[in-house]
C-alpha cells in the first residue's frame, strides 16, 4: 500500500462486494481506494490529496443513499490495523495482538486442530522464510495412512513456527522506481524457496528490505 495518509471507514448499510467495486470503480483504478467487504480504505501521499479523496468517496455516497459509520471511521492516520496486519507507510507488519490468543493455545492434539493452526500460519507465510520447508513434517500429518503422533521434531516444528509468527521481520512494500533483487534457494530436496528485497534509502545510505517470502513444497516423485 503506497501512502502515507491512510482512512478506513465502515459502511452501516451493506452493499453486495460486487456493488461496492462498481460503484467505486474509477477510485479503484486510480489506485488510491480500497474496498474489502464493507470497508473502505483510502490511501494518499499528501494530506491535501486525502481531503480530496474523501470528498469524491461521500459524493458517491450520498447518490445511493448509504451512510457512513462515524463511529467506526478514522480521518488522516499514517497506521492501519486491517485484517491481522499492521500498516505503517510502506511497511507491513503482523498483528501481534492478532498472532498472541493462538500462540496461548496448547499443542494441537488432533487433525483438525493442526489444520486450524496451519491455515493461520500460512496466511503469513510471506514473512516466514522457507516456510513450506519447514511446516513438511507438519502437513505430512493430513496424508492417508500417517498416524497422528506428535514427535519431538513435530513439536519442534511446531514451537518454530510460533517463533517464527512473533519474530516475523516487517516487510515493506514496492517502488518500482527503486531496484528489486530476487533470491532464489533450490538446496532443499522437497521444495522450493524465493524472497524478493528492494533496496530502500535509509539515513542516505541503500539497504534491502524484504518485500516477501516465497515457498512450495515439491510434490513427491
Amino acid at each position: 500500500m503506497v501512502g502515507h495518509e491512510v482512512n478506513c471507514r465502515q459502511l452501516t448499510q451493506d452493499l453486495p462486494w460486487w456493488m461496492m467495486d462498481t460503484i467505486f470503480e474509477a477510485e479503484i483504478l486510480e489506485g488510491w481506494m480500497l474496498v474489502y467487504i464493507n470497508g473502505i480504505n483510502i490511501y494518499s501521499e499528501t494530506w491535501e490529496d486525502h481531503v480530496q479523496y474523501i470528498d469524491r468517496v461521500l459524493s458517491k455516497c450520498t447518490p445511493i443513499n448509504t451512510k457512513i459509520s462515524l463511529n467506526k471511521c478514522n480521518f488522516g492516520q499514517n497506521k492501519l490495523l486491517a485484517l491481522g496486519h499492521k500498516v505503517l507507510g510502506l511497511i507491513l507488519a503482523i498483528d501481534q495482538n492478532t498472532v498472541a490468543a493462538v500462540l496461548k493455545k496448547p499443542v494441537p492434539k488432533n487433525i483438525k486442530e493442526m489444520q486450524s493452526f496451519l491455515g493461520f500460519a500460512s496466511y503469513y507465510r510471506n514473512h516466514i522464510k522457507n516456510f513450506s520447508q519447514i511446516t513438511t513434517s507438519l502437513y505430512k500429518l493430513f496424508s492417508k495412512d500417517v498416524l497422528l503422533e506428535i514427535t519431538k521434531e513435530r513439536r519442534d516444528v511446531y514451537e518454530r513456527i510460533k517463533h517464527e509468527l512473533t519474530n516475523a521481520p516487517v516487510l515493506i512494500l514496492p517502488e518500482f522506481e527503486l531496484p528489486f533483487k530476487l533470491y532464489v534457494d533450490t538446496a532443499f530436496s522437497q521444495g522450493l524457496g524465493a524472497s524478493l528485497h528492494r533496496i530502500q534509502i535509509v539515513d542516505g545510505e541503500p539497504r534491502e528490505g524484504v518485500i516477501c517470502y516465497m515457498s512450495r513444497k515439491l510434490k513427491d516423485s
